[in-house]
């Protein structure tokens, strides 16, 4: 019988305050999008500043999967696909790679756009954090002309379009990224005009539109609630850098400022920060920016607050934990009243367990927490990529030493998570 792996974890001594300077990178939520948008063209694309993490991973095999080329150097961040021509594109992604990620359905809208008459995926799988209906992607399909089963007994959706998409006025439910994003890629080459109201407006939308525009595309009112995508019967390659990953650096200024400490984050595309920035400043943490940086100073004090995570330009979802960890160490009470997914609140019993009083109210959607709490260092499991950020946070403010576990979550959304906190003086270090 084979010996039984141990689990890594992250062992982490907290009370140090992080001090330095780091970088920060390309924006998870923008490659996968731009990686889908690469197989709509007749020639290779370039992307630069590509994360490297395994979510990115698996999406390239899926590409090589469809028949694409990929060239995929992780340390210089570059992506190169060269997609596959029409007779040797495949119409479905591996089951087991699909059931990883939510993005992997992005694949549906680009092979719909590529012309196959008919294609297949399972659910996609990503964060359990609940309810994500891809709804709103099949009414989009099915108003530019595809047959949509997707109450197949064998869990599969299967896609048909007997000829060319055609452009229609599709109004959104809600302003939902990937289904903004699934519909972009499946109208840049039907016939006709399509426009997308209620779009979502997240930067990461625009950085789409930008590479899809950079191939020939004509995308108008990206980054608004209102898009209009004029059909082009054809899409070359394109070079592009992705934008930075404000969620990532949104995670690291709440680590300086949960520690106490001061640091300068580079490469921030400061714009697209005002939701967060503007909301940890109401906290009481200090900020200055200049020159793409943000830098974080140690505040006297954090101060309770109320925070709802909403659509873009509000504060993220994907920041609701990390800053939930912040709010333990602020004077008074605060709520955190998650409205985007209905269980993204997974990280409480830890942090409970970690010392922070919370309670939960309207079915653990709303957090109200009682501060400063003091944090002792004890073992803790993180149930998805941001709520094993959140406790990593929390384990860098407690007292004594913690273990954190779910470090695969960590490494499909954040590149050298570890690296970076070490570089900033955290004693953190990965076992076994």
């Amino acid at each position: 019988m084979a010996a039984e792996v141990a689990e890594p974890a992250l062992r982490i001594v907290g009370g140090r305050p992080l001090h330095g300077t780091v970088d920060i990178g390309g924006a998870k939520n923008a490659a996968m999008p731009c990686l889908a948008a690469a197989l709509l063209g007749d020639a290779p694309s370039l992307i630069e500043r590509v994360p490297a993490i395994t979510d990115v991973r698996d999406f390239c095999n899926m590409l090589r999967h469809l028949g694409a080329s990929v060239s995929h150097d992780s340390e210089s961040g570059t992506v190169e696909v060269a997609p596959p021509s029409p007779d040797s594109l495949v119409n479905a992604a591996p089951d087991v790679l699909v059931g990883q990620q939510r993005a992997s359905f992005l694949l549906v809208g680009a092979l719909l756009a590529r012309g196959l008459s008919h294609v297949e995926s399972v659910t996609p799988g990503g964060d359990k954090i609940g309810k994500r209906s891809l709804d709103i992607h099949l009414k989009g399909f099915r108003a530019l002309g595809v047959e949509v089963d997707d109450n197949a007994a064998d869990g599969q959706i299967r896609l048909t379009a007997s000829c060319r998409l055609r452009g229609a006025r599709l109004l959104l439910d809600y302003p939902t990224v990937l289904g903004t994003e699934n519909l972009l890629l499946a109208a840049v080459l039907a016939e006709g005009r399509t426009e997308l109201i209620n779009a979502a407006q997240e930067p990461e939308i625009v950085c789409l539109a930008g590479m899809l525009n950079a191939m020939g595309a004509r995308i108008a009112g990206a980054g608004s609630s209102r898009i209009t995508i004029d059909g082009v019967d054809r899409l070359g390659g394109a070079r592009r850098q992705l934008i930075s990953d404000r969620i990532e650096a949104g995670t690291l200024a709440i680590a300086v400022a949960i520690t106490g400490g001061r640091a300068t984050l580079r490469g921030i595309a400061l714009d697209a920060m005002i939701g967060v920035s503007d909301k940890l400043a109401e906290i009481g943490v200090a900020l200055s920016a200049a020159d793409n940086a943000l830098t974080v100073r140690p505040a006297p004090s954090l101060c309770a607050t109320d925070i709802q995570t909403t659509p873009y330009p509000g504060f993220p979802t994907d920041l609701q934990a990390p800053v939930t960890a912040l709010l333990t160490q602020a004077v008074g009470k605060s709520e955190v009243w998650e409205r985007v997914f209905e269980d993204r609140m997974q990280h409480i019993d830890d942090l409970r367990r970690l010392g922070a009083q919370i309670a939960l109210r309207n079915n653990r959607s709303l957090a109200r927490l009682q501060g400063p709490s003091p944090l002792t260092g004890c073992t803790v499991r993180g149930g998805d990529i941001r709520a094993a950020a959140a406790l990593a946070l929390a384990a860098l403010a407690a007292d004594g030493e913690s273990h954190v576990y779910g470090l695969h979550h960590l490494n499909r959304g954040y590149e050298q998570f570890r690296d970076k906190l070490a570089a900033l003086g955290a004693e953190i270090t990965q076992v076994p």
